[in-house]
């Protein structure tokens, strides 16, 4: 049997090639649902399998790896996650530097290459977080519990090891197989409660200290590199028992998801160094098409910004109501993030080499990652495997990715519709997020819900799309609606089945 998967000896995978469409903005032609496409259930023989599989450590898993179990180490997660894939460990050295571990699951001992599990994990090539639930990429007891990284209890996992000085500058590091224990569950609200209180009541609270301190240094030197800082944020749902929202809000990102990004980002950077020249998989975002760039940075200054760079842009915007709308924009005018076999960096984050190594419960390019590099330490032959297979490969778990993604955009959508059906009729401020030459979008501020106006319900004037201000100008006065405008609206009408929402315009 062919444990590391990709060498020559291994016939070609197929591929599969779902088809999917980039998100549609303006048209509101009904299009294929991207939710129907997912694999929603697993197979007799997959579930069957998994069951097979034994929880308990042997000391034959234990060969070879490095044991952490007496190391303070901790999870950082959502308060409703179930999958943890995932840990960070702290040890001060006597030197004054810190040894500070980055632990993933070591799914790849579970999930080998001609597994029944592994033909369907390929298949979806992703987990997909929908509002409601998760349709994962392995089953709930790969996901939720061999492979989980759950607290007081002993796991496999693959290591990156950092020695760091107090300037978070990494003097050396290693990767390993290892088995590490748990000692704390954190959510992100305790340990963003940690950070803001400052002064910690215990060792597990001085270690998550010690870790922001680091992550703060290498964040700052990151973005000081040339990386982007967009302020990520993402439509949440409060739900009741029906699974129907009775809330929709957004969520930021703080120091305590800045934390654990940095860690992860600095593991799959070091992942990717290590493997040089070798054959391996990238995470690869290319530079963005300069005339979409040169055209957000024409509309940016019709807003009266006059910043020259997306980081001076974003801020300068920073917590104004118009910045969620302008790093949507700038994200569709960047090229789209993908796997390949051929390294070209990866332009977001300023890293000449990056991958993904993080995630195997929930990313299969991750599982190809451990696999290939566990092949690399164990001084396997790189020209030995087959490159056509990996980029095949590569390709098809980014076409998953994207279907996901769309998966994703459209269950938001839904949501969105369902919580707003139950107030149509009432009054919400917004900013106008997108002009079309039938309508223009406005997105809520209070949850991000977006609507259309049509430009049949505007009675005041008759409005034509400027293209080259973009914007909508009435004919007779003059008066312009841009992206970024402010204004107030009425919910009218709620179509579920299509998933559009159309809103009355109240004044400006």
């Amino acid at each position: 049997m062919n444990k590391y998967k990709y060498y020559k000896s291994k016939k070609n995978s197929a591929v599969g090639k779902d088809s999917n469409a980039e998100k549609s903005f303006g048209k509101r032609e009904k299009k294929e649902d991207p939710i129907k496409k997912l694999r929603k259930k697993f197979s007799p023989e997959v579930l069957q399998e998994a069951e097979g599989l034994s929880e308990k450590i042997s000391r034959k898993d234990m060969q070879g790896r490095e044991d952490f179990r007496d190391v303070f180490t901790c999870t950082i997660d959502p308060a409703d996650s179930k999958d943890f894939d995932d840990a960070l460990s702290v040890k001060k050295l006597s030197d004054g530097c810190y040894e500070i571990g980055v632990h993933i699951a070591d799914v790849s001992h579970f999930v080998t290459p001609h597994d029944t599990i592994n033909a369907e994990a390929y298949k979806r090539a992703t987990s997909v977080y929908l509002p409601d639930r998760v349709i994962p990429m392995l089953p709930e007891k790969l996901s939720n519990r061999i492979c989980s990284l759950m607290p007081s209890t002993d796991r496999l996992t693959f290591s990156v090891v950092f020695v760091m000085n107090k300037n978070a500058e990494v003097e050396k590091y290693h990767i390993c197989k290892s088995i590490i224990h748990s000692q704390r569950r954190f959510t992100y609200n305790e340990v963003q409660r940690i950070i803001e209180r400052g002064k910690p009541t215990g060792i597990a609270e001085e270690n998550i200290l010690i870790l922001n301190t680091l992550a703060a240094i290498i964040r700052k030197k990151r973005f000081k590199n040339g990386a982007f800082n967009f302020h990520s944020r993402e439509v949440r749902f409060k739900l009741d028992k029906q699974g129907n929202p009775i809330e929709a809000y957004l969520e930021d990102s703080n120091e305590s998801h800045w934390l654990v990004e940095e860690f992860m980002l600095l593991a799959n950077k070091k992942v990717a160094e290590y493997a040089g020249k070798r054959a391996f998989v990238y995470r690869i975002h290319d530079e963005p098409d300069k005339e979409k760039l040169s055209a957000f940075f024409k509309f940016v200054k019709t807003l009266g910004y006059k910043s020259k760079t997306l980081n001076s842009i974003f801020n300068e915007v920073r917590g104004k109501a118009e910045e969620p709308m302008l790093e949507s924009i700038a994200l569709r005018s960047m090229a789209k993030a993908a796997y390949s076999t051929h390294n070209i960096g990866h332009y977001g984050l300023s890293f000449k080499n990056y991958t993904h190594f993080t995630s195997p419960i929930r990313r299969y390019p991750d599982l190809m990652v451990h696999r290939l590099l566990w092949g690399y330490l164990q001084q396997k032959d790189s020209s030995k495997i087959n490159k056509d297979v990996l980029e095949d490969e590569c390709k098809h778990c980014s076409e998953k990715e994207r279907g996901a993604i769309e998966a994703e955009r459209r269950a938001i959508k839904e949501m969105q519709v369902k919580y707003i059906a139950s107030h149509v009729g009432e009054i919400f401020d917004g900013i106008v997020s997108g002009v079309t030459s039938w309508g223009m979008y406005v997105s809520l501020n209070a949850n991000y819900c977006e609507g259309m106006i049509s430009l049949r319900s505007l009675k005041d004037d008759y409005y034509e799309l400027d293209e080259a201000n973009y914007c909508l100008k009435g004919k007779r006065k003059g008066k312009v609606f841009s992206m970024g405008t402010p204004v107030t609206i009425k919910v009218s009408k709620v179509d579920k089945e299509q998933s559009q929402i159309d809103f009355e315009l109240i004044k400006t």
